[in-house]
């Protein structure tokens, strides 16, 4: 079997702890196919995996390939695939929370969990689209049934999935209110935020009021944004927890207020790419990429990652389109 690049890690720890190896080239099974892998996106989980957090529980201990957002050539269909031909372009978010082996030259996966590459954006911007904008798309129209006019407010609106989920509830008609840096404030309105509040200058909840939906991509673990955000909801409101879910001390707060929390995981889904897709190719979401590292480079991303304050998304660079 031909061998291939990827980046591994033999143990948990910092960024350091990841490297370049050889590993064998995977084969796609039945349903299956064999994308190469132009770009590859760098996402929080990313991080928090590498550590010990995150999706560690699921791969179990290292040695693993990071990794899940994925954009690409299909080289090699399994049986039983219809959907895709060898030479499609796709992008996609594979196998999550179970490995896909991102950072990688080569990755294998169920056809279905993959889109046609949106026309408008090139493999580097498509590969910073998946985990993120699934994760905005799910939270919204999946999980809360986002309705036009009503009010949404998004913490880390600047931030992967931030940014998404700004457009992505403009774009179903609601008014959105962002908390960020005042430094991404102009973007943002850019990108359809309605209001926005720099949380380092004022307190998100003595500004903000009568909110339908807070998608919380923070987390009580800084500065009890999970909790102090019940107190901006509309009575039945919804607050969505997505890094670190809903305490049972969160859930009594909430309760008592007469407002609702869930907590979330994205999980891979094709159509909705294809959705969010047709978006971006209408002119209705637009892709930030900070900067753009080299496969073997992988450890600076994450260490780019740690340092905060990205707009957007960090992207390696995996083989030549």
């Amino acid at each position: 079997m031909t061998s291939m690049r990827a980046v591994s890690q033999d143990v948990f720890g910092g960024p350091e702890v990841l490297h370049p190896v050889l590993l064998d080239r995977p084969r796609p099974l039945p349903t299956e196919v064999l994308v190469r892998v132009v770009a590859a996106g760098v996402n929080p989980v990313d991080a928090k995996t590498r550590a010990g957090g995150g999706m560690a529980g699921v791969l179990g201990a290292p040695p693993f390939v990071l990794g899940w957002d994925v954009c690409g050539v299909v080289e090699e269909i399994g049986y039983g695939v219809h959907t895709l031909a060898v030479g499609d372009e796709v992008y996609g978010m594979p196998w999550f929370p179970r490995q896909a082996g991102a950072y990688a030259e080569y990755v294998t996966a169920p056809s279905r969990q993959f889109a046609r590459r949106p026309r408008s954006l090139g493999h580097e911007e498509a590969a910073a689209v998946p985990l993120a904008a699934l994760t905005a798309w799910q939270v919204l129209v999946d999980t809360a049934d986002l309705r036009p006019r009503q009010r949404v407010l998004v913490h880390a609106a600047g931030g992967g999935v931030g940014h998404f989920a700004v457009q992505i509830a403009k774009h179903l008609g609601a008014y959105v209110i962002g908390t960020a840096r005042a430094a991404k404030h102009d973007w943002l309105r850019g990108l359809g935020a309605d209001e926005l509040v720099d949380y380092t200058a004022v307190r998100f909840e003595e500004v903000v009021r009568e909110v339908d939906l807070v998608v919380d991509l923070v987390g009580d673990g800084y500065d009890a944004t999970s909790t102090r955000s019940l107190g901006v909801l509309r009575p039945g409101g919804l607050l969505v927890a997505v890094p670190s879910g809903v305490s049972p001390e969160l859930a009594g707060s909430a309760a008592a207020r007469g407002v609702r929390t869930t907590g979330f995981l994205v999980e891979p889904d094709g159509t909705a790419l294809a959705r969010i897709g047709e978006l971006a190719d209408s002119g209705l979401l637009t892709v930030e990429v900070e900067e753009v590292f080299p496969l073997d480079r992988a450890a600076e991303a994450h260490e780019r990652l740690a340092a905060g304050r990205t707009s957007g998304k960090l992207v390696l660079g995996v083989t030549a389109p």
